[in-house]
C-alpha cells in the first residue's frame, strides 16, 4: 500500500452552499430573439433562436465565444477541478491494446502507450515477432485531433484504404498504403460518409455523397452513392456502381465476402421509418455485372451477411424473429434455409462472427455475454467459458484461422484480450492490461425495477464495498435508450475516480435498446418514446427508495440520443435531480430530420411531417417543453463546433432557451469543444471534458473538497 501523489479520493461533504447555489446567479450571454414561427398541422411554435442553426455566421460565433467565457469562468472557481484531471491522467495512462486480427503472416494491432491522443497502428510477423509501425496519427495533425476511421486490407495484404478524419467530423478522406513500402498511392477520395472499403480485384467499393453545398458541418446528406475505385487512377475516374436519386434520404453500403466472391448492397431507408434493409448480391465468380435481389424491398427487418460457405451466403437477420436468428440464402437455388433458429435471449447487435470455418453467436442473457460456437451446418459445438458476468467481443478472423481473440470486460473489469484455440475449445489470457486500481475494492450488483407500466427494467450499479446506504451517495444515473443500441457491462478507467471519491455509478438498460431482442427496441420507438422516459424515472426512483441517494445527491447524463433523454426527463420531473448533463443531444425534435443524416432517425423517431408523430414529439421534445417557473436542476450541456452527427445547433437552441426561462439559482451552462465532433477527438479533449463533468456534478452536490486515499 502506499498513498498516491495525486488527489484520489474521500470526499468531504460540505452543508455549506456550492458555487452553483449561490445567492447571485450568473450572467448568461444575451441571445438575440426573432418572431419565427411554424405551423405544424395547425399548431403554432415559437423558434426564436433558429438563427443559431447557422454555424458559419459571425454572430453565432460570439455567442459561442461568449457561452464558453461564462462556462470556463465558472468551472475554473471550482478547487478540486485540476485534482480531478490529475487523477484522471494518471489512471488512464496504462496501455492500451486492441485484440490482434490476422492477414497472412502478419498480426495487425492498434496501441495506445497512455495518454496519447489517438492510439497507433502496427504489425508484427507473427505473434512473436517485433511490432513495426505502419500509421501514427498523432503525427497527422498539430492538436492530435485527425484520428484512424478506416484501416481495410486487400485479400492479398499488399495494400489497405486508410480512412482519416479530422477534427472530429464524421467526414472521411481515403487514401491507398502500399504495405510493402508504406507509402500513399498518389489519389485521395473525398466526401466519404457512412462507408466501408470492400476490396475486390484490383480495387474496392465505397460509399460517398456529393460535395455538400453550404456547410459542410450541417448541410443536408442526400443522393448516397457506390463508386468502385481502381488502385492508381484519381477519384474522378472512380465507376458509378449504383445510386438511386429517387430516394435521395437512403444508405447504401457495399461489402464484400473474405473469398471477394460476392459483393453485397445493403441498402436502408430510415428516412422513411423503415428500420431494416433489404440485401443485394453480385457474384464475381458467375460472371455477374449487376446486383441480384437476396431481399429487394427495404422492410423492418435487417439482414446481415455473415460469411459465405461456397454458393451460400449466412444471414444475421431478424425477419420472423425478434431475438434474430442465422439462415442461409442459396444464390443459384434462391431459396433460404435456417442454420441456427432464434432462442428466448436474443443475438446481439452484429452478434455474429466467422473464423476457422465456425460461427461464434453472442447472446445477451439479461445483459450479459454468452458465446456460442456453431459450425457451418448450423451444429452448436460448444460455449465459451468467460470469466464473469460481462460482455464479450471480437472472435471475427480468417477461414484458415486455428484460433481467434476476443475481448471480455465489465463494470471493475478492465478489457483483458483472450486468445481462443479453436480445436481444443480453450481461452487463456493473451494480454491483460494493468490498470492503477484494485478491482476488489469495488462490486457491481444487476437490480430489477419497476417501470410505470409495470415493466421490469434492469440495471447495474457499480460502487465502492462498504458504502452506507444512507442517501447521501452522490450518485451518476446513465442512459441510453433507443437505436437498438444496448448498454452492456464495460470498463472505463475514467469512470474510477467518480467511484474514489465514493460516488455511484448506476446504467440503467431502457426500453429503445437491444437488451431484449426486437421488441424491446420497439417498445421505446416512435410513439412509444414515453416508456424510455417512463423507464429513466423510474430508476432514478429507485436509486432514491432504496437509499443510494437523494434528489439532492443524484446527478443524470447521457449523449446523443441520451442527450435527449436527459433533457426530456429534467422538463418532466425537475425535483428529481440536481444535475443534469446533457451531451451532443437531439434537442428540438421537430427539425432533427433537416441537419446532416438526422432524416436518418425518423425510423426510430418519428417526424414532425407526421401529423401523429408530431403530437408525440412536441409533447417531449426538449427546448419546445421548457417552462418558466421550475425549478430546473444545475445544468451542464456539452456539444462540439465539429459535430456533424448531432449538429450543435440544437443544443445551442436549448442552452438559449433555458438560460432565458430559468431564473432559479442553479447554473445553466453550455460547455463547446473546439475541433471535435460527436465524441471526444482525442485524449486530451476526453479527460479535460470529464474532469469538467465530474467537478461540476460534485461541485453542485455540496462536495467542497477531495481527501487522498491508500491506493494499491
Amino acid at each position: 500500500m502506499h498513498l498516491s501523489n495525486s488527489i484520489r479520493l474521500l470526499l468531504m461533504l460540505s452543508s455549506s452552499v456550492a458555487l452553483g447555489q449561490a445567492s447571485n446567479p450568473l450572467t448568461y450571454p444575451k441571445a438575440r430573439k426573432t418572431d419565427q414561427v411554424d405551423n405544424y398541422h395547425g399548431t403554432q411554435v415559437a423558434d426564436p433562436y433558429r438563427w443559431l442553426e447557422d454555424d458559419r455566421s459571425a454572430e453565432t460565433a460570439e455567442w459561442v465565444k461568449a457561452e464558453n467565457k461564462v462556462t470556463f469562468d465558472y468551472l475554473s472557481q471550482i478547487p478540486y477541478r485540476k485534482q480531478f484531471q490529475d487523477r484522471l491522467e494518471q489512471i488512464y495512462n496504462y496501455p492500451k491494446y486492441s485484440a490482434p486480427s490476422r492477414k497472412g503472416e502478419w498480426f495487425y494491432f492498434s496501441k495506445n502507450d497512455g495518454l496519447q491522443n489517438q492510439s497507433v497502428l502496427y504489425r508484427q510477423k507473427g505473434l512473436d515477432g517485433k511490432p513495426e509501425l505502419v500509421i501514427d496519427p498523432n503525427k497527422l495533425s498539430t492538436d492530435g485531433t485527425t484520428r484512424l476511421g478506416a484501416f481495410s486490407l486487400s485479400k492479398d495484404g499488399k495494400y489497405a484504404v486508410v480512412g482519416l478524419s479530422k477534427g472530429g467530423s464524421d467526414w472521411q478522406e481515403y487514401q491507398i498504403m502500399d504495405l510493402a513500402t508504406k507509402q500513399y498511392l498518389p489519389e485521395k477520395i473525398e466526401w466519404v460518409k457512412v462507408s466501408g472499403a470492400a476490396w475486390q480485384g484490383d480495387g474496392f467499393y465505397y460509399s460517398r455523397y456529393p460535395k455538400p453545398e453550404g456547410s459542410a458541418l450541417a448541410a443536408k446528406n442526400e443522393n448516397h452513392q457506390v463508386f468502385y475505385h481502381k488502385l492508381n487512377t484519381p477519384q474522378s475516374a472512380d465507376r458509378l456502381v449504383y445510386e438511386d436519386p429517387k430516394n435521395p434520404q437512403r444508405f447504401h453500403i457495399v461489402s464484400t465476402t473474405d473469398d471477394e466472391r460476392f459483393a453485397l448492397l445493403s441498402i436502408s431507408d430510415r428516412g422513411q421509418g423503415k428500420d431494416g434493409n433489404a440485401l443485394l448480391f453480385m457474384d464475381a465468380q458467375g460472371g455477374q455485372k449487376t446486383f441480384a435481389p437476396v431481399v429487394a424491398d427495404v422492410t423492418d427487418f435487417s439482414y446481415g451477411v455473415v460469411d459465405n460457405d461456397g454458393d451460400r451466403l449466412l444471414i444475421l437477420t431478424n425477419e420472423k424473429a425478434p431475438n434474430s436468428k442465422v439462415v442461409a440464402f442459396d444464390t443459384k437455388k434462391k431459396a433460404f434455409s435456417t442454420l441456427i433458429g432464434e432462442r428466448p435471449e436474443p443475438i446481439t447487435e452484429g452478434g455474429v462472427s466467422a473464423a476457422g470455418t465456425k460461427l461464434f453467436v453472442e447472446y445477451s442473457k439479461d445483459v450479459a455475454s454468452q458465446v456460442q460456437v456453431f459450425d457451418y451446418t448450423g451444429k452448436p459445438e460448444n460455449e465459451i467459458q468467460l470469466p464473469a458476468i460481462g460482455s464479450a467481443s471480437g472472435f471475427g478472423g480468417e477461414k484458415d484461422d486455428k484460433f481467434v481473440f476476443y475481448t471480455f470486460t465489465s463494470f471493475t473489469f478492465p478489457p483483458t484480450i483472450y486468445r481462443y484455440d479453436i480445436a481444443t475449445r480453450k481461452s487463456a489470457v493473451f494480454r491483460a492490461p494493468e490498470v492503477d486500481f484494485k478491482p476488489t475494492d469495488y462490486e457491481t450488483k444487476q437490480v430489477f425495477f419497476t417501470s410505470k407500466d409495470g415493466t421490469k427494467v434492469p440495471m447495474f450499479i457499480t460502487y465502492r464495498k462498504g458504502i452506507k446506504l444512507d442517501g447521501t451517495n452522490p450518485t451518476l444515473l446513465y442512459g441510453y435508450g433507443g437505436f437498438n443500441v444496448s448498454l452492456p457491462p464495460s470498463f472505463s478507467p475514467l469512470r474510477i475516480p467518480f467511484l474514489e471519491q465514493g460516488g455511484i455509478y448506476a446504467q440503467a438498460n431502457l426500453r429503445g435498446g437491444s437488451e431484449y431482442g426486437e421488441k424491446w427496441h420497439e417498445q421505446g420507438m416512435k410513439l412509444k418514446k414515453q416508456n424510455v422516459f417512463d423507464d429513466f424515472i423510474a430508476a432514478a426512483e429507485y436509486l432514491i427508495a432504496q437509499k443510494y441517494t437523494s434528489s439532492a445527491k443524484l446527478a443524470i447524463q447521457g449523449g446523443s440520443n441520451g442527450g435527449l433523454l436527459v433533457g426530456a426527463v429534467m422538463n418532466q420531473r425537475p425535483e428529481l435531480f440536481r444535475v443534469a448533463i446533457p451531451q451532443v443531444g437531439v434537442m428540438d425534435m421537430l427539425r432533427f430530420h433537416k441537419f446532416t443524416i438526422g432524416w436518418n432517425w425518423i425510423a426510430d423517431y418519428g417526424s414532425a411531417d407526421n401529423a401523429e408523430e408530431f403530437k408525440a414529439l412536441y409533447a417531449y421534445s426538449p427546448i419546445q417543453n421548457l417552462k418558466p417557473g421550475r425549478n430546473y436542476p444545475a445544468t451542464l450541456i456539452t456539444t462540439a463546433d465539429h459535430d456533424d452527427r448531432v449538429v450543435p445547433a440544437h443544443s445551442f437552441k436549448y442552452a438559449a432557451t433555458l438560460q432565458e426561462v430559468y431564473k432559479g439559482p442553479n447554473p445553466v451552462l453550455i460547455r463547446i469543444d473546439t475541433n471535435s465532433g460527436h465524441g471526444a477527438s482525442n485524449t486530451k479533449k476526453n479527460i479535460e471534458t470529464t474532469a469538467d463533468i465530474y467537478s461540476f456534478i460534485l461541485w453542485n452536490m455540496g462536495v467542497t473538497s477531495l481527501r487522498e486515499i491508500a491506493s494499491k
